[in-house]
């Protein structure tokens, strides 16, 4: 947990003021927690609720999620799936992960999570028109709430 804490605060300070040093220590910082999540996922198994907690479980999606490495966080997702149908990790959790990986691999996403910073509109979806029922199953809440949500703060 003290490992999402760090990238959070690292990712506000690059966000403030995006200079060249703050992304390399963002950047740095995603690659070492990485390396840690790796060791810990090598030796026990996906961190769900269950094994660690709540908290710092979703503090291992968070840090999945911003590694650089693709192949890693596909090896994940899969450990997730497993977890999430075994009743251990939230539903959400998954969609998260599998958008995210979806995305990275140039395919359409299922939920809808990943949005484009630029257009505040979400990355392709596959099959759209049933989308919000999917968030449903997963707990998410409609898309076009969440597109209004991020248009009142972005």
């Amino acid at each position: 947990m003290g490992r999402a804490e760090q990238d959070r605060e690292l990712m506000r300070l690059a966000q403030a003021d995006p200079a060249p040093l703050r992304r390399h220590r963002l950047a740095q910082c995603h690659r070492d927690n990485a390396e840690a999540l790796a060791a810990i996922v090598a030796r026990h198994g996906w961190p769900h609720a269950d094994l660690v907690g709540s908290p710092a479980s979703t503090a291992a999606v968070m840090i999945l999620l911003h590694s650089p490495d693709l192949g890693f966080r596909l090896r994940c997702r899969d450990l997730i799936a497993r977890a999430t149908a075994d009743g251990h990790t939230p539903a959400i959790h998954f969609a998260y992960v599998a958008d995210q990986c979806a995305v990275d691999l140039g395919q359409p996403q299922y939920y809808g999570t990943r949005i484009s910073p630029r257009t505040l509109r979400p990355y392709p979806i596959r099959h759209p028109q049933s989308v919000d029922e999917r968030r449903s199953d997963v707990g998410l809440g409609p898309l076009q709430e969440q597109l209004q949500a991020l248009r009142i703060t972005g």
